[in-house]
């Protein structure tokens, strides 16, 4: 008999985000059936409120309505999830709890609560948060990755101002698990997007058979590498499946330790992000010294914002500019005449680096027009 969180007296919690309710009812209901005690406590969105559902392998245990009293969603999950789920932790019937989340959120905000609240002296001080883990859809993986499709024309909006594209959400979720669980066995193209896209440190199941809630209890979610994995810093290069001929995904890191030029940039922007990519990571300005700035685009969408200080939200490091870009190579091959990819992004990120000469200039650049000001904010002194 699983029995995972008994024998060590401390309850075992598990996150789980997705951006397909399907796979999500799926997954919870294989993990009810798939060990004794186990419990799961799901959340949605459902006319102005926050609907929790929890389950065991028996059917509901409860479905309640909480009022949705501010816009901060995350906060309204942390709210409910930390007392129910300290409650179905000291209740003796369960050995697991999983937490399914609202589809299309993200994992870190909620594990990060949880794992706040399992302090000595916390709410879930009898508990451990696990594993941090997503099912994605292998069959659509990329069209929901590199389309332009928006979580609003889906139906799948956490809030009525909610303007993320699918990709955004769904890349998030990838960057951010401990654990990726594909629907089926992917093809080599999509074996290697997800390699690419998931953390250092993390694993990958194939197929929802696979998962396992002894394989998840068993896990210990580390907090401080979860932060890591989504900081534009954490951005990783990695080879994906290498040596695989049938993998046509690839991976670009572009790096400089120069800044951009602001009016070059803002005249390449269009160049560095169009197209299937998946891009993150940080870069500085030269009118903006001492300042990061955050890279990260996704489903036709790029978002470009003050993340403040480099000392600060950069420590350890030196400015630099640096954006990992994935993506898939045309199956058409160069031979049909199609440019690629890489090449085009290579010469476009370097056109709107400054020159070590333009860098020169020093303070100057604070007395220019500040044309980076409707995306940044305005440029301080």
């Amino acid at each position: 008999m699983y029995q995972t969180g008994k024998s060590r007296g401390i309850i075992p919690v598990s996150v789980l985000a997705t951006t397909d309710p399907v796979l999500r009812d799926s997954a919870l209901f294989g993990l009810l059936m798939d060990a004794p005690g186990v419990v799961a406590v799901r959340h949605d969105i459902y006319e102005g409120h926050l609907r929790r559902v929890v389950q065991d392998a028996g059917g509901v245990v409860e479905d309640v309505l909480v009022p949705l009293e501010h816009a901060c969603l995350s906060c309204a999950v942390r709210e409910d999830a930390v007392p129910t789920i300290a409650r179905l932790a000291r209740d003796g019937r369960w050995t697991h709890v999983l937490l399914a989340l609202p589809v299309s959120a993200e994992p870190l905000p909620a594990a990060r609560a949880l794992a706040a609240e399992t302090m000595p002296g916390g709410d879930l001080a009898h508990t451990r948060v696990a594993t941090s883990f997503t099912v994605v859809d292998v069959d659509t993986l990329q069209q929901d990755l590199f389309g332009d499709d928006t979580l609003v024309e889906r139906g799948l909006e956490l809030t009525l101002d909610d303007e993320r594209s699918v990709g955004e959400a769904l890349a998030a979720q990838i960057e951010q698990a401990d654990l990726v669980v594909t629907s089926s066995s992917p093809s080599p193209t999509t074996s290697g997007l997800l390699d690419r896209l998931r953390g250092a440190g993390t694993r990958r199941v194939d197929g929802l058979h696979a998962l396992s809630a002894v394989d998840l209890g068993a896990a210990t979610h580390s907090p401080s590498r979860a932060e890591h994995r989504a900081h534009p810093l954490g951005a990783v290069a990695v080879a994906g499946s290498a040596g695989v001929p049938e993998d046509r995904s690839w991976t670009l890191e572009l790096r400089s330790a120069l800044p951009f030029h602001p009016e070059r940039l803002l005249d390449g922007i269009e160049d560095l992000s169009s197209g299937g990519l998946r891009a993150r990571g940080v870069f500085h300005v030269a009118d903006r010294p001492g300042l990061a700035c955050l890279w990260d685009g996704a489903g036709g969408q790029l978002a470009v914002a003050d993340l403040g200080p480099w000392s600060e939200v950069c420590a350890g490091t030196a400015p630099h500019t640096r954006i990992v870009v994935v993506g898939v190579a045309d199956d058409r091959g160069p031979g049909a005449g199609v440019v690629d990819e890489r090449q085009r992004l290579r010469k476009a990120f370097h056109a709107a680096l400054c020159t070590p000469e333009e860098m020169a200039a020093g303070v100057e650049w604070l007395w220019r027009e500040d044309h980076l000001a409707p995306w940044l904010g305005a440029r301080s002194a």
